[in-house]
């Protein structure tokens, strides 16, 4: 083959493998954009599962629920009726929640958990309260007198805990959980709703409510649990008087009184239930035992003074 002709034959080959390698690159850029798209629309229709604003899943929620079963139980702290199953009773809680949207929680849910864990609660010891945690349950501790919900079974086991589920492996959000602001069936507050129902039935005998009086906006809120729930759940026949002590902070302000707006809006309420109410701003052995963490302050001189003999 004459030399010209060689040289033209390789040109073509150079030729016919240029345009390979381009058909190539244009196929693998092709297929990047390709699946990228796919990897988009995949992404637009499995969104990442919505974070809560509050806390999530209590760790060790089923060894923190039992041990305080078998505590309660052993302490032997009011008359529970009939015997109690700690395990039987976390089975119940789990499976209120567990796997399940943590915004769809129902009574129904609930309810096995409530047969399991009610209990009565003796008449004159029930002691309601609202935007007073903290000193309503020092007192309760320092007088076994009174019962919070908090210190019945129920409450007990579960007071200050989170839980919610999760329709996904494993079936439980440890990482957050709706507030209840967030949805109305957030499993906290239908939990919670339905023990403070649960509570409020069972009351008998002379009741007692402590409220803070040191709030801006009022002791008593329509919109509280005891607001909302509680007060409607009282039984008349069942209550003979309902007792309001109106505490105000140590040092703090003293926004609202027995006779202020808030609790002429409660009494009301109440007295149009037919019950029978006063309120003591103060109540001294409460008052007393605020100034005992707070013994130097100007507003316990003349709590400590006037309990002196002449």
């Amino acid at each position: 083959m004459p030399s010209s002709q060689r040289g033209s034959a390789r040109r073509r080959q150079r030729c016919v493998l240029l345009a390979g390698i381009a058909i190539l690159l244009i196929a693998l850029v092709l297929a990047a954009v390709l699946a990228s798209a796919l990897t988009g629309r995949k992404e637009e229709a499995s969104p990442e599962p919505l974070r809560w604003q509050g806390r999530g899943t209590t760790r060790n929620l089923r060894e923190i629920v039992l041990g305080r079963c078998y505590s309660y139980l052993a302490e032997g702290r009011v008359e529970l009726g009939r015997d109690k199953d700690c395990l039987k009773i976390w089975e119940s809680l789990k499976a209120a929640f567990i796997h399940k949207n943590p915004c769809n929680a129902t009574t129904k849910d609930y309810q096995p958990l409530m047969e399991l864990a009610s209990h009565p609660v003796p008449c004159n010891k029930s002691l309601f309260w609202s935007r007073t945690y903290d000193l309503v349950h020092l007192y309760s501790k320092s007088n076994h007198h009174f019962l919070t919900l908090e210190d019945t079974f129920l409450g007990y086991m579960l007071d200050g805990l989170s839980w919610c589920g999760d329709p996904s492996a494993p079936g439980i959000n440890y990482e957050s959980c709706p507030k209840w602001s967030e949805c109305e069936g957030s499993s906290g507050s239908v939990f919670w709703k339905m023990a403070s129902k649960m509570f409020a039935e069972a009351a008998c005998g002379v009741v007692h409510v402590m409220l803070n009086g040191s709030i801006e906006t009022g002791a008593f809120r329509s919109s509280s649990v005891f607001g909302s729930v509680e007060i409607f759940n009282l039984n008349p026949d069942k209550i003979s008087e309902i007792r309001i002590w109106l505490m105000h902070d140590i040092g703090g302000p003293q926004s609202d009184s027995c006779s202020g707006y808030s609790i002429k809006k409660l009494r009301n309420i109440l007295e149009e239930r037919n019950f029978k109410i006063t309120c003591e701003d103060n109540y001294r052995p409460v008052q007393l035992l605020q100034c005992v963490h707070n013994p130097g302050h100007p507003d316990c001189s003349l709590c400590i003074n006037s309990t002196e003999a002449p």
